[in-house]
């Protein structure tokens, strides 16, 4: 019975597996047709021409110098990006999309990479998206945008992953920190803004954070405020404990001082008291000293709880819809100041298909531990002319000192000089 069942149902069952691969095979064939790279910058040639150096901080003399390079210490020669080199600078440069991105139905995907080969102590390691009317050569800190988003170090306080975007006029900080990685090595940064208002950031194409846009943005006015008239009734009793009335202060409790004479102190053997007064055993802490008495702690039977603010309708809340849009997208930029310079940007993509950031994720990592085996490579090859650099340093200070002491050898002469002078004039 099961075999003819088995032999009768067989053939339906291959085409309907059939058919429901060819769905999927022409779904995923339309996704590929339809999503779309608008930005993609890997720096395999020089940016000079293509990304617009602003002229901000430059009239100051604050301006730092980009340069195209693979950086010091390079796990492929070959693979370059735009590296900050100067310390105490302003760095601000641009460029243009491919073509203008709307998000407006489709995903926002922004995905970059970020080494600090200075080890970062403090400065910006961020990135921009702006209108394509976006003024370039004047581009600055001040200028208008709709997204920021990086790593941004500095001291031992702030090392975070900013999510910045710009809303009605207003900077909206995402609400809790995602920190970002510190070290020397290369790190992928992504941010995901999708059509349905929820986003995701990922560092090194591992997930971060994510959620509603207006749950960890404030794009909102709060729904619920507190009621400005209501007041906590004046005999409310929010202390869950109270002192025991009953209890009371034993009556030797202040019998010992907090600070007694050292016992084990003894009398210099070089002291004169006429000189140096009466002498008195150094004061340490008394280990019998009980300290400030105070009352134990019993359940206070008044307690009623803790308080709750009651909260009203906020009259001035509106819903805002559709936060996920950015308006038309048309530059990329970086703004930056870095007290230490030496980060290189590379591997810059905006799309709408978080596939694509993937795939460039996969195709241009770089092991950490190829880079650190550069790293010491590089380090050690220099270590040499580190070693010559404090010999010379090391032999400048004795040339100093020595200078020094010449100096004061001819100051005590000229005062000798000048008091035997000095005598001869008496």
């Amino acid at each position: 019975f099961l075999v003819n069942v088995l032999t009768y149902c067989l053939p339906f069952f291959v085409k309907i597996v059939t058919h429901m691969s060819r769905v999927i095979f022409f779904a995923a064939l339309i996704c590929c047709v339809l999503s779309k790279v608008y930005f993609k910058e890997n720096f395999d040639s020089d940016f000079v021409g293509k990304w617009v150096i602003s002229d901000w901080k430059k009239s100051e003399g604050q301006q730092g110098e980009w340069k195209w390079t693979s950086g010091d210490w390079p796990v492929d020669e070959n693979n370059k990006g735009a590296k900050t080199t100067e310390d105490a600078r302003f760095y601000a440069m641009t460029t243009k999309f491919d073509e203008v991105f709307n998000n407006d139905g489709k995903n926002l995907v922004l995905q970059f990479s970020v080494k600090h080969e200075q080890k970062m102590d403090c400065g910006g390691g961020y990135i921009k998206l702006a209108a394509p009317d976006t003024p370039q050569a004047s581009f600055k800190g001040e200028s208008p945008y709709s997204v920021m988003f990086g790593p941004d170090i500095c001291g031992y306080s702030t090392k975070r992953v900013h999510a910045i975007f710009q809303y009605k006029g207003k900077n909206l900080e995402k609400k809790e920190e995602v920190a970002c990685p510190d070290d020397e090595f290369t790190h992928f940064y992504t941010l995901i803004v999708k059509p349905d208002d929820t986003y995701e950031i990922r560092v090194d194409n591992e997930k971060k954070a994510s959620g509603n846009l207006k749950d960890h943005w404030d794009f909102e006015q709060p729904k619920k405020i507190q009621d400005p008239k209501a007041k906590k009734p004046s005999d409310w009793v929010d202390n869950e404990m109270m002192d025991d009335p009953n209890d009371s202060k034993p009556e030797d409790w202040d019998s010992e001082p907090e600070k007694i004479a050292d016992a084990d102190a003894k009398k210099p053997e070089d002291w004169d008291e006429e000189e140096d007064g009466t002498w008195e055993a150094p004061m340490i802490s008394n280990p019998k000293y009980k300290g400030e008495w105070k009352p134990k702690k019993i359940k206070n039977p008044k307690y009623k709880g803790v308080w709750e603010h009651p909260k009203i309708d906020n009259p001035d809340y509106v819903e805002e819809k559709d936060v996920y849009k950015r308006g038309p997208l048309g530059i990329v930029g970086f703004e930056l100041w870095q007290v230490k310079a030496g980060t290189v940007f590379d591997n810059i993509l905006v799309a709408d298909d978080v596939a694509d950031a993937e795939a460039a994720f996969k195709a241009n990592q770089i092991k950490k531990d190829d880079e650190e085996k550069a790293k010491k490579a590089f380090d050690d090859k220099n270590a040499p002319a580190k070693e010559e650099s404090k010999k010379d340093d090391d032999e400048q200070t004795e040339k100093d000192d020595e200078d020094e002491k010449e100096d004061l050898k001819e100051l005590d002469s000229d005062k000798e000089e000048k008091s035997d002078k000095g005598k001869e004039d008496l």
